[in-house]
C-alpha cells in the first residue's frame, strides 16, 4: 500500500524511522529501543502499512498497554494510508459492539490492549489465522505482571506469525520464549537519551516547605501561566484530591486515571488537547503512548517510582525536536536516591503571587457521533451557520462513536447556546451543553 506522510504533517523521516523502514523490510524479528517522543509509532507503521495487501481478514495485530495508545495508533494508521482498514479494541466499552463493528469493517489491522484482544480471540470474534505480523508496543509495560499471561495466551492463538516487531522507550528485559522471536535484530537509540534531555528539556527542582505540596504546586502553575502542563501523581485518589484543589482554586484542569469511565477519560484528554484545560492531573497512565502536541511542562508532584518512570513522564514534553521543561517538587522528608538519571537539574523558587491563569476555550458536549452519521464537517457547519461562530471562535472538534466534543471561545458560549437552542444537527435533536470540568 502507498502511504502519505503529508497526511500526518510530516515532511521527512528522522534517522530512526529511516533505519526502521529498512530494518522491518529485512528482518523477521526486530526490537526497537528509542526515547519517548521520537516517533516510534510512525517508525514501525510505515513498513507495516507498506507491506500490507488488500484482505478481508486481519493480517496485522498490534498490542498496546492502554486504550488511549490503541486509539492514537489507529489514527496514525488510517491517516497514513486511507486504504488501511484498522480497528482499535479496548476495555471500557461492550465487547459485543466491537465484534459487530469488526464484522462490518473487516479490518486488515487490529490494534488493542492484551485483555480485550484475548477476549475476542477466545470467542473467535475475528479470524486470526492470517495474522502474519505482530507488533508489541511499549514492550516493557506489556510484559509486566497482569499482562504476561495474557500475552502468552494471545501468541498461542496466532498460528501464522512470521514477523515480530517489539518497541520500548526503556531497555527491555530478556524477550520471553513465548514471543517466539528467534534471532532478533536490535536497534538501540537510547544511548543519546541523556544528551537529548540536556538539549531539549530544562529540569528544575522545587522544595516544598510542607509535606502537603498543594500550595507549592499552585504557585508553580501560576508562574507557568496558561502553558500546557501535566502533573503526575502515583495514586488515583491523589489525582482526585489534587484535581479538586486546583478546580476550586479556579484553574482550568482535567483529571485522568484508569478508574475513570471511558467517556470521562475521553473528555479529559479532549479538554487538555484542545486548550480548554491547560492542566492535566494524572497517574502514570498518561506517561506512555499519549502523543499530545505542545505539552510544555511536566510536573512531578509525587516522585517517580524509578528512573524509567521519570523518563517516560518527561517524554510527554519536548516531543520530536520541541523544547520542554520538567519540574520535580520535593517534600521536606523526600530524597532523590531512586533517581539516578537526574542531570543538569536547577534548584528554583516560585513567586508567592497567586494569579490563576485562565483559558480561552470552553468544551461543548454534543450528544451525537459517528453512529448517528454525524461527522466533523456536520458539527463545524452547524456551529458556524446556525451558531454564528467565526473560524477563529471555533477550535478543536473531535467526533466519537456516540458523542462529540467541540472547543468554543469562552466568551461566545452564552450567545451560541441561545442561537442553537432547539435546533437540530443533520435533522436530529440532541443534547448540546458546555462542560466546565
Amino acid at each position: 500500500m502507498i502511504y502519505d506522510l503529508n497526511a500526518l504533517g510530516i515532511e521527512a523521516l528522522n534517522p530512526m524511522q529511516e533505519e526502521m523502514l529498512d530494518g522491518v523490510r529485512k528482518h523477521d524479528s526486530l526490537v526497537l529501543l528509542s526515547p519517548t517522543g521520537s516517533g516510534k509509532t510512525l517508525g514501525y507503521m510505515l513498513p507495516v502499512v507498506e507491506a500490507m495487501q488488500p484482505a478481508s481478514v486481519p493480517t496485522v495485530l498490534v498490542l498496546v498497554p492502554s486504550r488511549e495508545l490503541a486509539i492514537q495508533t489507529q489514527g496514525v494508521a488510517t491517516r497514513l494510508c486511507r486504504e488501511t482498514k484498522a480497528y482499535a479494541c479496548y476495555g471500557g466499552r461492550p465487547a459485543m459492539d466491537e465484534h459487530r463493528a469488526m464484522r462490518s469493517l473487516s479490518p486488515q489491522m487490529v490494534i488493542g490492549t492484551p485483555g480485550r484482544v484475548l477476549d475476542h480471540l477466545q470467542k473467535c470474534n475475528f479470524d486470526s489465522s492470517q495474522i502474519d505480523t505482530l507488533v508489541i508496543d511499549e514492550f516493557d509495560k506489556s510484559l509486566e505482571l497482569g499482562f504476561r499471561q495474557q500475552m502468552a495466551d494471545i501468541l498461542a492463538l496466532l498460528p501464522s506469525v512470521r514477523k515480530r516487531i517489539l518497541l520500548s522507550a526503556t531497555d527491555s528485559p530478556e524477550i520471553p520464549s513465548f514471543v517466539g522471536a528467534g534471532r532478533v535484530h536490535r536497534m538501540d537509540y537510547l544511548a543519546d537519551t541523556d544528551a537529548d534531555y540536556a538539549d531539549r528539556i530544562s529540569q528544575y527542582l522545587l522544595r516544598s516547605p510542607e509535606k502537603d505540596k498543594l500550595e507549592t504546586l499552585g504557585r508553580l502553575l501560576c508562574s507557568l501561566g496558561s502553558t500546557p502542563s501535566i502533573v503526575f501523581l502515583n495514586y488515583r485518589e491523589a489525582v482526585d484530591r489534587v484535581y479538586q484543589f486546583l478546580h476550586k482554586a479556579g484553574f482550568c484542569v482535567s483529571a485522568f486515571h484508569g478508574a475513570m469511565e471511558q467517556k470521562d477519560r475521553e473528555r479529559a484528554l479532549f479538554r487538555f488537547q484542545s486548550g480548554c484545560a491547560n492542566v492535566l492531573v494524572s497517574t502514570d497512565l498518561a506517561a506512555r503512548g499519549l502523543d499530545i502536541a505542545d505539552v510544555q511542562n511536566i510536573i512531578h508532584y509525587h516522585l517517580p517510582m524509578n528512573s524509567e518512570a521519570y523518563i517516560h513522564r518527561n517524554g510527554r514534553t519536548a516531543r520530536w525536536d520541541r523544547q520542554g521543561a520538567s519540574y520535580l517538587i520535593l517534600g521536606p522528608e523526600e530524597t532523590l536516591d531512586k533517581l539516578d538519571c537526574l542531570t543538569d537539574m536547577v534548584e528554583m523558587e516560585v513567586p508567592s503571587t497567586y494569579n490563576v491563569p485562565s483559558s480561552r476555550w470552553e468544551t461543548l458536549y454534543i450528544g451525537r457521533g459517528k453512529k448517528d452519521k454525524v461527522n466533523k464537517v456536520d458539527i463545524v457547519g452547524f456551529l458556524s451557520k446556525t451558531g454564528g461562530l467565526s473560524r477563529e471562535q471555533l477550535g478543536m472538534v473531535t467526533v466519537f462513536p456516540q458523542w462529540s466534543f467541540a472547543a468554543v471561545e469562552r466568551t461566545c458560549v452564552p450567545s451560541l447556546m441561545a442561537r442553537i437552542k432547539g435546533q437540530k444537527i443533520k435533522g436530529q435533536k440532541t443534547i448540546i451543553e458546555p462542560i466546565r470540568r
